[in-house]
């Protein structure tokens, strides 16, 4: 799935958005960019991830790290056998998309606020 340089193929056909739209099929799914930010600080087992993001579901996490391991920006290790227990961590291609997260955190803290109720909400 990846280039012996670490890149990750993708194909588009358009060259001047191509780079904008293929990142934003790797980190543009809900829980990505949070589950990323959440490994930066070093590997965690999927109980200690799913406090870690809160208000997702088991088989959302599940799901969305399976995805992000797909795509090379995500490992998974088995620590222990019995009782079995996994941990899971940023690869060095997932550890490189640490600016754009940060930077999405920065633009959310200056342009979003709180909305008065759920209709409101862009969530």
């Amino acid at each position: 799935m990846t280039d012996s340089d670490g890149s990750l193929p993708v194909w588009c056909a358009g060259e001047e958005w191509c780079p904008i739209t293929a990142t934003a099929t790797l980190i543009g799914r809900k829980w990505h960019p949070v589950i990323v930010h959440r490994l930066l600080d070093g590997p965690l087992g999927f109980s200690a991830l799913q406090r870690e993001v809160d208000g997702i579901s088991s088989k959302v996490l599940s799901d969305s790290l399976e995805d992000l391991e797909q795509r090379r920006l995500v490992d998974r290790e088995i620590v222990s056998e019995k009782p079995v227990r996994v941990e899971y961590s940023l690869t060095e291609t997932g550890r490189s998309l640490e600016p754009l997260v940060v930077a999405m955190g920065e633009w959310g803290d200056e342009h979003l606020e709180e909305a008065a109720d759920r209709e409101r909400s862009i969530a």
